[in-house]
C-alpha cells in the first residue's frame, strides 16, 4: 500500500476494517495486517516488560480479526480501536509478568507440624486438670472466670449482668485464682 495522507489512511483503514467485521474479507484483513502489524510491533517494543513485541502485536491482530464486526466507526477511527485493543493486551502481559507465582514452601502455606506424641499427652493431661479444678471451684467463682474467659466479658460487664458491684466480680477472681494455682500447680496463665 502506497503512502496516505492521515486522513485518508483513517478513512481507508476504517473501510477496511469494517469490510473484515462484516465479511472477515482476507484481503482487506492482509492490507490492515500489513500497515499496523510493524507499528503495533513498534509500540510493543516501546511498553517494556518480558512479553515479546512480536508475540504481542500477533495477539492484537488476531484479536482485530475476531473482533471486527464489533467495531463502529462512529466511536473512533479504526487506528484508536486498534490500538486500544493492543493497550489493553499489553497491560494484560504486564500484569501476569507481575503476578507472584504460588510457592508451595512458602511458610505461610505450610502447615503446622503436629505436636510430638508425649507434648500432645501432656497438654491433654493439663486440660483435663484444669477442667477438674474449675469444677470443684465455688459456683459465684466458677462463674465470673466462665465469662470473662470463655464468653470473652470485662469484668466491668459480668458486674453489670451479674447485677453485682465491680469490686466483688474482682474479689472472686482472684480468689478463683488463687484456688487454681493451689490445685493445678503454677501460674495458670
Amino acid at each position: 500500500m502506497t503512502a496516505l495522507p492521515d486522513g485518508q489512511a483513517d478513512k481507508s483503514m476504517t473501510e477496511l476494517l469494517l469490510a473484515v467485521g462484516r465479511s472477515q474479507d482476507i484481503d482487506a484483513f492482509e492490507t490492515l495486517f500489513r500497515y499496523y502489524a510493524p507499528r503495533i510491533k513498534a509500540y510493543m517494543s516501546r511498553g517494556g516488560g518480558s512479553a515479546s513485541a512480536e508475540e504481542l502485536m500477533q495477539e492484537t491482530m488476531v484479536a482485530v480479526w475476531k473482533k471486527a464486526a464489533l467495531y463502529d466507526a462512529s466511536k473512533g477511527a479504526a487506528s484508536t480501536w486498534i490500538f486500544s485493543i493492543a493497550r489493553n493486551l499489553r497491560i494484560d502481559a504486564y500484569r501476569r509478568e507481575r503476578r507472584p507465582e504460588f510457592d508451595p514452601n512458602d511458610p505461610a502455606f505450610v502447615p503446622d507440624e503436629a505436636p510430638a506424641a508425649d507434648v500432645a499427652m501432656a497438654a491433654f493431661q493439663d486440660a483435663g486438670r484444669v477442667q477438674r479444678a474449675l469444677l470443684s471451684l465455688p459456683a459465684d467463682q466458677a462463674t465470673v472466670l466462665k465469662m470473662s474467659y470463655f464468653e470473652d466479658q470485662s469484668q466491668s460487664a459480668i458486674a453489670a449482668a451479674l447485677d453485682l458491684p465491680l469490686g466483688t466480680v474482682k474479689s472472686r477472681m482472684r480468689l478463683a485464682f488463687d484456688k487454681l494455682r493451689a490445685l493445678i500447680g503454677g501460674d495458670p496463665s
